[in-house]
């Protein structure tokens, strides 16, 4: 079965909204809300596509697009690959040009809508940001929150409280505090046995390499209402990150680190490769920063994650 490539675009307006589109019933996977845009035709590339069928669809001209991310998937009756870019800029006004009912959403309310199965995935990496913020180990409780603080003072909207020192009662009561810090203005992910699943409704989980092999195999321990990330290092434990369903991974080292001075780093080609065979979002980590977003970009990763290239300089 010839697996149809599909170029489909994430369109924010300046409010941030996203635009979505209603699939006649008619349709393959009829009923359904999706991403605007269609196949991509012999011999044409994805841009071209995107343009035209934009165009085509809604009757808007892109003027600013970059990759987004890229997912596989297998239907029963059809495969396909969704070539997902986002679209940042266009002219003219968007409107149902073949009779579509369309509907602007936050990032938020996306959740709140139907699907198909392949493009849980580009829900996912509509609602995340491009920089995810892990923080230090190395600082004091009032330092820590007062830095978590400063950080979403400054745009960071996704954090990783990290437990480099085991799950003890302090890591705990910080997260606690941290939990308070971000509501309502930052996703937290917090790490831990999953015994404390529950003690944290509104917090994401981010579960090391380590958790990953070991209850991969069991499922998804989240519903689909809270995040769930995972640490991976290479093509088995982001094979094991599918199986157990995760939102996003974090992927690493890509470049040496102080933070693991002994960890083999994949580079810039082998973190593609790696991405291009996964679909779900990624966050490469290690030895990047802010000035290395494009770069990931167009390596296929959602962002970059980091500790000492978030963290706010004066509090380290």
């Amino acid at each position: 079965m010839k697996r149809v490539h599909v170029a489909a675009a994430v369109i924010r307006d300046n409010s941030g909204k996203i635009l979505i589109a209603r699939r006649a019933d008619t349709q393959h996977q009829g009923g359904l809300w999706e991403f605007p845009g269609g196949k991509v035709e012999t011999d044409e590339s994805v841009e071209n596509a995107l343009t035209r069928e934009l165009q085509e669809e809604l009757g808007i001209t892109v003027s600013a697009a970059r990759p987004l991310i890229k997912v596989r998937h297998d239907y029963p009756d059809k495969q396909v690959l969704l070539d997902v870019w986002e679209v940042s800029a266009f002219t003219g006004e968007p409107h149902g040009a073949e009779g579509q009912p369309l509907a602007w959403v936050s990032a938020r309310d996306l959740s709140g809508y139907e699907f198909p199965e392949a493009n849980r995935p580009i829900v996912a990496a509509a609602r995340l940001p491009e920089q995810y913020l892990i923080t230090p180990e190395d600082l004091e409780t009032p330092a820590l929150l007062k830095g978590i603080q400063k950080a979403i003072a400054g745009g960071i909207k996704l954090i990783q409280l990290r437990a480099p020192n085991g799950y003890d009662p302090k890591y705990r009561d910080l997260a606690v505090d941290a939990v308070g810090l971000c509501a309502g203005k930052a996703q937290l992910m917090i790490k831990g046995p999953f015994e404390w699943l529950g003690d944290f409704p509104s917090a994401g989980w981010h579960i090391t390499s380590a958790q990953l092999r070991k209850y991969a195999a069991a499922g998804r321990p989240l519903p689909a209402s809270r995040w769930l990330a995972a640490s991976c290092h290479d093509a088995e434990e982001l094979a094991l990150a599918e199986e157990m369903g995760v939102d996003f991974v974090t992927l690493s080292p890509v470049q040496p680190t102080l933070t693991h001075p002994g960890a083999q780093p994949l580079g810039w080609e082998q973190a593609s490769t790696l991405i291009e065979g996964f679909s779900k979002p990624v966050f490469l980590l290690g030895g990047v920063g802010p000035a290395e977003v494009q770069k990931a970009w167009a390596a296929g990763a959602q962002g970059v994650a980091g500790i000492r290239a978030f963290w706010p300089d004066s509090l380290v």
